[in-house]
């Protein structure tokens, strides 16, 4: 008949200090990929408000508004300065926003600035 062994062992004194060790070398990972994770969020969130600030300047241009409100527009909703071109093309009007971000994590400061743009069209409105 075979004898019955126990499963859990005590650890010898040669593996107390491996748990220390594997979560000294995986802690550093793990902050580096939530500091990525969160710069690819705030990426993510500028780049949805610079596609607002295009559709609106779209939007204001094929109105007919001023320039001067469609600066204002686009100041108010890109993050950070940007700049916007037209160009109207066969009753369409295309407009392109671009601007230079620089997500900022408490912790880290500045992280590396990145450039964004986005482009939008609307059909241009007939006078009233």
């Amino acid at each position: 008949m075979p004898v019955a062994r126990n499963r859990w062992r005590i650890p010898s004194r040669r593996c107390a200090g491996m748990v220390t060790a594997e979560a000294a070398l995986v802690l550093p990972v793990l902050v580096c990929l939530s500091v990525a994770l969160a710069w690819l969020v705030l990426v993510g969130v500028a780049q949805v408000r610079c596609v607002d600030a295009a559709r609106e300047a779209a939007r204001l241009h094929a109105r007919g508004e001023s320039a001067e409100v469609v600066d204002r527009a686009v100041a108010r909703l890109a993050p950070g300065p940007a700049t916007w071109q037209v160009a109207e093309h066969g009753g369409l009007v295309l407009v392109t926003v671009r601007t230079s971000v620089r997500p900022r994590i408490p912790v880290l400061g500045d992280l590396p600035a990145l450039g964004l743009s986005s482009d939008a069209a609307a059909a241009e409105e007939p006078d009233e």
